[in-house]
């Protein structure tokens, strides 16, 4: 079953986040992951979004999140935006739309 990570990314500084981008993007194909929303600010249409960029990211599976996120390159691009870049994650499996109930 597809896990996705959601990602709240708020870049503090410019520059660090130019050099977190790729290193970060690089370790996520490398594990099979793919973007489906990687889009700039965030149009809010109720509450309120404190974030600069939001990303979904679509992995085959929970078990292939958790080794990207492990993995000795997302620890380096993770070494890179220390504290320049503010990043909040959720780890989240897809179920299949076919059969699908919201609970009662």
């Amino acid at each position: 079953m597809s896990a996705y990570v959601i990602a709240n990314v708020d870049v503090l500084d410019e520059e660090a986040g130019w050099v977190y981008a790729p290193v970060a993007q690089r370790s996520i194909l490398d594990h099979g992951g793919r973007y489906l929303v990687a889009g700039p600010v965030p149009e809010p249409a109720e509450g309120a979004w404190a974030s600069s960029r939001i990303l979904i990211i679509e992995f085959p599976d929970m078990d292939r999140v958790r080794l990207w996120y492990d993995s000795p390159e997302y620890r380096r691009a993770r070494e890179i935006r220390d504290g320049k870049v503010r990043v909040g994650l959720l780890f989240v499996e897809g179920s299949p739309p076919e059969g699908f109930t919201l609970p009662s």
